[in-house]
């Protein structure tokens, strides 16, 4: 699993939409139900061309979504985030046919094109890609979150084994920026428009999702992301291994006590010098049985797979299982290895 901070979008798996209030939440709902690729909707007996990450419909199907249930609350909320650019929408009122369409969608990463089949997503099922700047616009604007909306910036600056941060080879961590690494209570009241101590009670109420780890002396916490999407279940790191990758850090910086200033730096800096980056990966034991692989759904005819960051980087011929390949990038296509793939070092789509 691989998701750098620079890479520009996170996927958020469908299930794991809070249900709390904020315009984010409200935006999470409407982009999990928009059309994942081109096709036709249909609406009181109206075929309605769709583009990805369009929705039409009517007004009963908006507060079904939102979880509302007067018809006014859900037109404010569609105005809100129209204002803070997060969509687009429209309302006939000869038909009462209302359309919206998002502004953040990374149509790139949301499937292949089916020639039939459901045009819009399963509710609850899959991902949705998420911008990484998404939240920014809310602070931008001085905005105070809600509950969702400081859940979603979590989310958003969550990164996994990057060379930037140590501790995210430990469990996906949270990062803002290139020396956010070690955050504090205050820093993100002062981001989310909160006091410390909501602060301290949104963690606890989220406690399943966001883990803080606190640091020694004044230093400040880390926060995990233990519901990342993964292959494996994810466990906050023990305290023990947290001090000794300090101390590995602290010892490459030169110095025994830093503040917090100086310590996010210091772990920008020498993360990549510490053993639990370069740390050699155990082997796997090969067979010659069937085995299944996911892969982008735009290598269909190539070996060649796009990343979080949408860079593509070529897939040497031979063996790929599942454990090699399988990420939080969310793939859509499969392949079939054999054992005449693997003599022959081919991959049979």
């Amino acid at each position: 699993m691989k998701c750098l901070l620079k890479y520009p979008w996170v996927k958020l798996p469908r299930d794991r939409v809070p249900n709390s209030k904020g315009l984010m939440g409200a935006w999470m709902r409407l982009a999990g139900r928009a059309a994942f690729r081109k096709g036709e909707g249909h609406y009181c007996g109206y075929d309605n061309p769709i583009e990805p990450g369009m929705w039409v419909g009517g007004i009963v199907g908006i507060k079904a979504i939102l979880s509302v249930r007067r018809r006014g609350e859900a037109l404010d909320t569609l105005q809100q985030l129209e204002k803070l650019g997060f969509l687009s929408w429209s309302l006939d009122p000869s038909t009462k046919k209302l359309t919206y369409t998002l502004s953040d969608w990374f149509a790139r990463f949301s499937g292949m094109e089916c020639p039939d089949g459901a045009v819009y997503t399963t509710d609850g099922y899959g991902f949705v890609c998420v911008s990484r700047e998404i939240t920014k616009r809310l602070v931008d604007y001085n905005y105070k979150f809600e509950e969702s909306d400081a859940w979603l910036d979590l989310w958003c600056h969550t990164t996994v084994n990057d060379p930037g941060n140590a501790f995210s080879f430990l469990a996906p961590a949270v990062q803002y920026g290139k020396y956010g690494a070690i955050l504090t209570l205050e820093t993100l009241g002062r981001r989310w428009g909160w006091e410390k101590t909501k602060v301290w009670r949104f963690f606890q109420a989220h406690g399943d999702v966001f883990a803080l780890r606190r640091l020694p002396g004044s230093l400040g916490c880390l926060v995990f992301n233990l519901g990342y999407p993964c292959d494996t279940e994810i466990q906050a790191p023990a305290a023990k291994e947290i001090t000794t990758l300090m101390g590995e850090l602290r010892r490459l910086g030169r110095a025994a006590q830093l503040d917090r200033v100086t310590i996010n730096r210091v772990i920008a800096w020498y993360s990549r010098h510490t053993g639990i980056v370069n740390r050699p990966k155990p082997r796997v034991a090969l067979s010659y049985n069937i085995y299944r692989a996911y892969l982008s759904p735009l290598e269909a005819g190539g070996s060649y797979r796009y990343d979080c960051g949408g860079v593509s980087i070529r897939l040497p011929p031979g063996f790929y299982n599942i454990e090699q390949i399988r990420g939080p990038c969310g793939f859509a296509g499969f392949v079939w290895l054999t054992k005449e793939d693997i003599t022959h070092g081919k991959l049979a789509i």
